[in-house]
């Protein structure tokens, strides 16, 4: 197969662009690899400590170092629904490392916070922190230098990029990240979001959305819309982490119990002594960065990861911009629609023919890199592939050849739009990022006097007076990360989205994030600067005309040059930054970096 030669051009600029970042990163991981093994190389009390609380054969086996030590890498907590099962899972990987063989050892949890939670709430200005604290807490598990391969068990939205932030920082040692699997379909999430507007609108009571919800979040698993949690699992497989087609098969079945022991073996077969080991420092190179990107752009993903994947990057030495997912995505067709980009959700985009399928149109039309590593070898043929069991023993046959549902998947002859579902846009307001895939082509560009906001409470408020009956570009400056952590405003969907059907038109401009379930109303958001680094739209005002335009990747304020650039910008409001464990995070938000850098306060600079 060719690549297409747009993909090779980008990911050589990517590969040059970092050449100098990424061979400290690696010099860095061949340092750490020729130390050795690091069990045996531990004093004895040291070790002594490593094995104490094992069962005897096992002590006998860690303490004579000569068989892997896997470790485990946990996101379990009870409260959020997609870690939940993996309160099993270490039982499951123990018992599947003795039977191949090797040793494994839970050697630290990490938080697990949940953005369904925290919307509208204080809470939601620790979520974007979370992820940088989710690297430092694998840092610290793996700390001990006493594991030869590694397991990460995460599914949702900043867990999964905050264990491979830190995964990187071991990137010499063997990795398999391991997934929950989502829900059973429950309550449609276009009905879900029926109920949220009628309720935002006064017409139905709070039973009645409770109901709704209850009937939507019903069960262990992720949500099984297309936020960030699946985008996060999509990632996995297409950048060579997962086992192929493992990222959607639902938990507590046999087939997942299947897989998660079969990721067992995986990563023991690729982790030394025995075994030539693959480690993760060679699989995340600028080719796999390249694939999720164009995984993220085909699926209409989570805007989150415009962040996220910056950031992971950099801690692998390399530099991502956004001008390099808005290139990827003037060549990438969309494939998916799957809510908030359509009607189906995550278990029905998998029976239609889920990663396997896509995989396999995109490598024919040669919109990936081919020659990627991953945990399964050289290539991704293996990811054209889905898991099934065949009496009972857990077997791989080839994803089917066409889609089971057109309206969800398409070929890349096919597609929804020959575009990927996301944009940049630049102008004298600054940088920001659109996700055009959720919103209709009529309401995409808008033209509109501004309505600024100092809180998602004071839009509500208007909108609860009726005071939004018109049409205007809603600012919401002071929302970044140095302000108070970027919090996701999805909270004001509802409210906007009943708007537009009323026929106004309506937009959004922050500094701040929407979640991964980004709708149907245009948003312009991680505008960068901030309004916190006295970015440009802390100068924008009431009444100020906004032009949106992601097909033309604009977005301007309509004010003459030198009045615009002379005004003062708008100091930071007074707001409470304390509470609900909001101080603790205070030197985060000095340290941390802007939203295109991947606004984080621990990504290392190699």
């Amino acid at each position: 197969m060719n690549t297409h030669d747009a993909i090779r051009s980008i990911t050589d600029r990517i590969v040059e662009r970092s050449m100098r970042s990424r061979a400290s990163y690696m010099k860095a991981m061949e340092k750490a690899a020729q130390a050795g093994r690091n069990r045996s190389k531990l004093a004895c009390a040291n070790l002594a400590h490593v094995a104490a609380a094992s069962e005897a054969s096992e002590k006998r086996a860690l303490l004579a170092a000569n068989i892997p030590n896997i470790a485990i890498v946990t996101a379990y907590n009870d409260m959020v629904s997609a870690h939940q099962p993996f309160e099993q899972f270490p039982a499951l990987i123990r018992n599947a490392a003795r039977k191949n063989g090797a040793i494994a050892q839970v050697a630290g949890g990490v938080p697990a916070m949940c953005d369904g939670i925290t919307q509208g709430a204080d809470g939601m200005e620790l979520s974007l922190f979370s992820r940088d604290a989710i690297a430092l807490a694998t840092v610290v598990a793996l700390s001990h230098n006493a594991f030869d391969a590694s397991l990460y068990l995460g599914v949702c939205d900043k867990i999964v990029p905050g264990l491979v932030m830190g995964a990187l920082g071991f990137g010499h040692l063997p990795a398999v990240f391991v997934p929950g699997g989502p829900m059973p379909t429950g309550l449609s999430n276009p009905e879900k979001s029926r109920i949220r507007q009628l309720y935002a609108e006064g017409k139905v009571d709070r039973s009645a959305l409770l109901d709704a919800e209850v009937k939507s979040y019903h069960s262990a698993g992720t949500c099984t819309f297309y936020g960030t949690a699946n985008s996060n699992q999509m990632l996995m497989e297409f950048m060579g982490l997962h086992l192929p087609g493992s990222s959607f098969v639902n938990p507590n079945t046999p087939l997942r119990d299947a897989l998660t022991a079969a990721a067992t073996e995986r990563v023991i077969a690729i982790a030394p002594p025995r075994n030539q080991a693959v480690p993760l420092c060679r699989v995340l190179d600028e080719r796999a960065f390249v694939n999720g990107i164009v995984g993220l752009l085909a699926t209409g993903g989570s805007t989150n990861h415009t962040m996220h994947l910056v950031a992971m990057a950099r801690c692998a030495g390399i530099i991502l911009t956004w001008d390099d997912f808005a290139d990827i995505s003037a060549v990438v067709p969309l494939l998916v629609r799957a809510y908030p980009n359509g009607k189906a959700d995550i278990n029905h985009f998998h029976a239609a023919g889920g990663v396997g399928y896509l995989i396999s149109s995109l490598l024919s039309a040669g919109l990936l890199n081919e020659d990627a590593v991953t945990i399964m070898g050289e290539g991704l043929d293996a990811y054209t592939s889905e898991p099934w069991l065949d009496d009972g023993q857990l077997a791989w046959r080839p994803a089917v050849s066409a889609s089971a549902d057109e309206t969800v998947l398409r070929p890349v002859t096919a597609p929804f739009q020959k575009t990927g579902g996301l944009s940049v846009l630049s102008g004298n307001v600054g940088r920001a990022v659109m996700k055009v895939s959720a919103v209709l082509p009529e309401h995409r560009a808008i033209t509109a006097p501004a309505r600024v906001f100092v809180s998602q409470a004071e839009l509500l408020e208007a909108y609860a007076r009726g005071d939004l009956d018109c049409d205007f570009v809603a600012v919401l400056p002071f929302q970044g990360p140095q302000a108070c952590g970027m919090p996701e405003l999805h909270k004001l969907m509802p409210a906007l989205g009943s708007l537009q059907d009323r026929g106004f038109r309506v937009a959004l401009v922050t500094d701040g994030r929407m979640s991964g379930a980004s709708g149907k109303v245009p948003a312009a958001i991680h505008v960068t600067p901030e309004a916190a680094a006295d970015g440009p739209i802390s100068r924008i005002r009431n009444g100020d005309m906004i032009v949106i335009d992601p097909q033309e990747g604009a977005i301007e304020v309509v004010v003459d040059p030198g009045e615009f650039g002379s005004r003062p910008p708008e100091k930071r409001p007074l707001r409470e930054n304390w509470g609900t464990g909001r101080e603790y995070f205070a030197q985060a938000r000095y340290s941390v970096s802007s939203a295109e850098t991947g606004a984080s306060f621990v990504a290392p600079a190699y």
